[in-house]
């Protein structure tokens, strides 16, 4: 039996996590050249793979699930609008939308939007995390969004922001 890649997610999670809660947060030394090409061939970084399991380990959240689950997003995209072709393109904190801007009378959304499209790119400075705090919290207080529903949403929207404005609104309705 051929083991799929999510299974190969699951298992690597909780090597990881084991390796955090035993107090190892050289989150580079986790990866042994296997675990490299897998993660590469799902257009996954290191950090990226870390950081949800650091929240994971620290605050419960995001769940493996969920962590899971927005992987596959970004491996869909990775795949199929990137044909399996990194981005060398970073985005970086400067150049995110500041907290405060609004978009259809919602804070964070522009912020969050651009976090969504550099994650599905592969794209986000490690230093910036898709599904960190605030956007659990956004995502949170406008219906309960789940992130990998946020991602699929952004990227079946294209450019057209309106038509994700109108899509979180229906959530809260």
């Amino acid at each position: 039996m051929t083991t799929t890649w999510d299974d190969t997610f699951l298992t690597l999670f909780a090597r990881c996590t084991a390796e955090y809660q035993a107090g190892n947060q050289d989150y580079e030394s986790y990866y042994q050249a296997e675990d490299l090409a897998f993660l590469a061939s799902i257009g996954c970084r290191t950090r990226e793979f870390f950081d949800f399991v650091e929240d994971f380990c620290g605050e419960g959240v995001p769940s493996i699930s969920t962590a899971l689950l927005v992987a596959a997003v970004r491996r869909d995209y990775f795949l199929t609008v990137q044909k399996g072709v990194r981005s060398e393109k970073v985005v970086t904190t400067a150049e995110l939308p500041s907290f405060g801007e609004e978009l259809g009378g919602m804070a964070y959304l522009p912020r969050i939007i651009a976090k969504g499209r550099a994650k599905l790119h592969g794209e986000l400075d490690p230093d910036i995390m898709f599904g960190c705090g605030g956007d659990r919290n956004f995502l949170q207080k406008n219906g309960g969004i789940h992130p990998a529903d946020f991602l699929r949403h952004l990227w079946a929207v294209g450019s057209d922001d309106s038509k994700l404005v109108s899509w979180i609104k229906a959530q809260v309705a």
